[in-house]
């Protein structure tokens, strides 16, 4: 679908690399960062409040998703905010070594939040764009696949990095290494992608000023909520991942606590290795086999195979908090499920958000919205699993996991158009032009 006459590239190229880049900023913020500070001997409340406050950029990034319209092609916008977030890693790891470390670092990593979140919408208006429908599906698995590869990138092996490099030099500058190399690896994938992204015509809804541009605003603001079922699909979206959100939060600490407080034991070095490996090789596995199915079958008939494959293997973590198994091997094994159904399930959203909520005539916007909403159930449901897990304990909360998936699964009878059509084909209303 490219519109000049640029050599045609397989998606396979680019597709991979660019959601492994979306993904690299998103787990820096949540996940690396708090490592790093804690090394640095920052206090939990100061890590927990300042990460969550950053992690809003992803949040609210509809609100500034329409004045990309006005700022050239996504192509250029996927390698503009590539470099702009490099460059922001790179400069936080210059702040670590400097007097009050602390309130510059966040200021720097709010500027990676804020590039990534932009990046985003570009990169997903550039998928959308660029694919058919059916490509659409059978690359959403390597899109989900990639996208999750850059945590366990980050968050596994840089972490055991880091803990190496601890071992051998100051903490400052064990951390300054590990922050300039994932500069430097964003900055790479953006001369990376000035070969290999599909070349596109410029954005189709200019804005010459800041009124047209505010006039954009409100109109995709209109549209978005002006689509009819609108407000059943951001239901949808938010419990999507209801259940998967509170085991990625839980499980962990499930594993690390010790069997007197009713977990598991784990050391540090365990957790990392099995959700390093177990947990990769499983959601990429997941992933793109959820793609290919989602293709085969049609999104209308595979929604709720997806929605079951994505819960049903949090058995294996009621299963291990049923049973306190000290054999490794089968811990790991429950790690792997859990991922694979995980990777599996996902697809599913990513798909649905394309194809049935955001096609229209303001396309990426509307995409961004649902990707915002996605973030907000994340956030709703993760700040929550905690008080969930004290109340009801280990055993008890795995299984109200599996039951949050219930909501989802008779949403999905109602909201998902036959044939995977939009809203406004599934209400019968005239759909809007493709942006």
């Amino acid at each position: 679908m490219q519109t000049d006459n640029a050599p045609r590239r397989s998606p396979i190229t680019w597709v991979p690399t660019l959601y492994f880049a979306e993904g690299l900023p998103l787990w820096v913020v949540l996940l690396v960062a708090g490592q790093m500070y804690k090394s640095m001997h920052i206090g939990n409340d100061q890590i927990s409040f300042w990460t969550g406050i950053i992690g809003f950029a992803w949040v609210f990034k509809p609100l500034w998703s329409p004045f990309l319209e006005a700022l050239g092609t996504n192509r250029s916008q996927v390698v503009l905010f590539q470099f702009i977030g490099g460059a922001s890693l790179m400069l936080l790891a210059f702040t670590l070594n400097l007097p009050g470390f602390f309130s510059l670092s966040i200021a720097m990593l709010g500027l990676v939040a804020v590039a990534s979140a932009t990046h985003d919408i570009a990169a997903d208006g550039l998928y959308i764009a660029s694919l058919s429908t059916k490509l659409q599906a059978e690359y959403a698995g390597w899109q989900g696949a990639f996208y999750n590869a850059a945590k366990f990138a980050s968050a596994g092996g840089l972490l055991i990095l880091a803990g190496h490099l601890e071992q051998a030099m100051a903490v400052e500058r064990a951390w300054t290494i590990i922050f300039t190399i994932l500069g430097v690896a964003l900055i790479a994938l953006g001369l990376y992608h000035l070969w290999a992204l599909p070349r596109r015509s410029g954005a189709s809804h200019q804005a010459h000023s800041m009124r047209e541009a505010m006039r954009t605003l409100r109109e995709v603001f209109v549209a978005f909520f002006s689509k009819p079922g609108i407000w059943l699909a951001i239901v949808f979206i938010i419990l999507f991942r209801a259940g998967e959100a509170q085991v990625t939060n839980i499980a962990p600490l499930f594993l690390r606590d010790p069997r007197s407080a009713g977990g598991l034991g784990l050391n540090p070095t365990e957790v990392g290795w099995a959700y390093g490996t177990a947990g990769t090789l499983a959601f990429i596995v997941g992933s793109i086999i959820g793609g290919y199915f989602a293709a085969w079958l049609g999104l209308r008939r595979a929604m709720v195979f997806l929605i079951i494959g994505m819960n049903l293997p949090n058995l294996a973590f009621f299963y291990l908090s049923a049973t306190m198994p000290t054999d490794l091997t089968l811990i790991v094994a429950a790690i792997f499920v859990e991922n694979l159904g995980f990777g599996f399930g996902f697809v599913g959203l990513i798909l649905y958000m394309m194809q049935v909520v955001a096609p229209g005539k303001y396309t990426t916007a509307h995409y961004a919205f649902g990707t915002g909403f996605m973030a907000l159930g994340l956030v709703i449901f993760r700040s929550i699993s905690g008080s969930i897990q004290l109340a009801l304990g280990y055993r008890n909360f795995f299984f109200f996991v599996l039951l949050c998936a219930i909501p989802v699964l008779l949403l999905s009878l109602r909201i998902v158009p036959r044939n995977a059509g939009t809203l406004e084909q599934a209400s019968g209303t005239p759909q809007p032009a493709q942006a």
